[in-house]
């Protein structure tokens, strides 16, 4: 009888296991996905993409940029990021708003970590896991979602 418990406990973990590999491994396809959107930037500085995924579709994608309707110039004659350029993930939460999508569990996709202001939009869009490959050169963003229960993944 402790043989069976054992085994099956071995057959669990192994299966644990495979989801987590393959878990992975879709969160990497997305993240290349996510830094081949950023390439849409006009950003000089940084660009960054971000893509909502919810039941294994892309619901909506973003990068940084200015508003619809501006000059694409992201930074001013001092190289400074204009304050008006929207953020990756700003832009992606904005457009599945304005969809007929919802982003309640979903998985945002980012090439760099969120802001302090991202995050704050993330916990609102209702968004349960965040995946980045890069860290912004803050930590208050990815502290602010670990605090309001938000799975945070580093895939360098």
């Amino acid at each position: 009888m402790r043989n069976y418990f054992f085994s099956l406990h071995l057959r669990l973990k192994n299966r644990m296991i495979e989801k987590d590999i393959k878990q992975q491994n879709v969160d990497i396809r997305y993240l290349k996905m996510a830094k081949i959107w950023a390439e849409n930037s006009y950003c000089k500085r940084r660009q960054v993409g971000a893509l909502i995924v919810k039941d294994q579709m892309i619901i909506s994608d973003g990068y940084n940029g200015t508003p619809s309707g501006f000059e694409n110039i992201c930074e001013d004659e001092n190289n400074v990021t204009k304050p008006y350029v929207l953020h990756a993930e700003a832009n992606a939460i904005t457009k599945v708003a304005a969809s007929n999508n919802n982003s309640k569990g979903a998985t945002i996709y980012i090439t760099s970590s969120p802001c302090i202001e991202c995050a704050k939009l993330i916990i609102q869009a209702g968004i349960r896991r965040v995946v980045f490959s890069e860290k912004y050169h803050t930590e208050e963003g990815v502290s602010l979602l670990k605090r309001a229960g938000i799975s945070v993944v580093l895939i360098e």
